[in-house]
């Protein structure tokens, strides 16, 4: 069974991917910080198909041990896919933000897929067959937002994507997905009202989109659909800011 881990699993997309990649036939290693997230989600998936990993992806020794530990714990561990799906928004002017909250945002949006990247990659790129990164970016990366250290990370998160591609290349692809207003997710309630009448402004495909949505386009990027793509930033945004 093909091994797949997803950060940030307990809640939006990647609750939603974890649910796509247990359905699609992968097992699923989740990892997040909100204990009762998970619980959930291991009551409506099977336990024969996914395990459930508390993990605070801000903290400098996991990103920096948590797949290697997996790997520890099984010699026999192959991984499959690496989604890197953890993530924190505020939604706030850089004014506001403590030197705490900046260390935080930049260690969950950025240097934790650096680390967890790096690594995957050590340990798979003499694998016998084509493996799979997956990041999660987001339209702020690529036009820009009001909460300049989220669009700062996520922009980063496209730079990485890009880099990784050639570093790890020809045995692991990386790509991401660049989502635009998502419903029923953390961070939809945190974006300011103006803006978000602004995405659905510019949407020229008017269902909105669900988590679901985000993870069909990740799922494809895991799978060998998508054999050909690496390097590349697909956005799921309706059709906003055509660019």
């Amino acid at each position: 069974m093909k091994k797949i881990v997803i950060t940030g699993a307990a809640n939006g997309i990647g609750r939603a991917t974890a649910i796509a990649c247990v359905e699609a036939g992968y097992y699923v290693i989740a990892a997040d910080k909100d204990k009762q997230g998970l619980r959930d989600l291991q009551s409506v998936l099977p336990s024969h198909r996914m395990e459930a990993h508390f993990a605070d992806f801000s903290r400098h020794d996991t990103y920096q041990s948590f797949i290697s530990e997996l790997y520890q714990r099984d010699d026999r561990l192959a991984l499959q896919g690496l989604v890197n799906n953890a993530g924190l928004y505020h939604g706030k002017s850089v004014y506001e933000y403590s030197d705490e909250e900046m260390e935080e945002m930049w260690a969950v949006n950025l240097k934790s897929l650096i680390y967890l990247s790096r690594d995957f990659a050590r340990h798979e790129l003499q694998a016998p067959h084509a493996r799979s990164i997956v990041n999660i970016t987001s339209v702020a990366g690529e036009v820009g937002s009001m909460d300049a250290l989220y669009g700062a990370t996520k922009a980063g998160v496209i730079g990485l994507t890009k880099a990784n591609a050639w570093n790890f290349a020809p045995r692991i692809r990386v790509n991401a997905v660049s989502p635009a207003l998502i419903r029923n997710t953390s961070i939809h309630g945190r974006i300011p009202e103006h803006r978000r009448e602004e995405y659905e402004r510019q949407e020229v495909l008017k269902e909105p989109i669900q988590p679901e949505g985000v993870a069909d386009v990740i799922l494809f990027l895991l799978s060998e659909q998508s054999r050909h793509l690496t390097g590349k930033v697909i956005p799921v945004d309706n059709g906003a800011y055509p660019r």
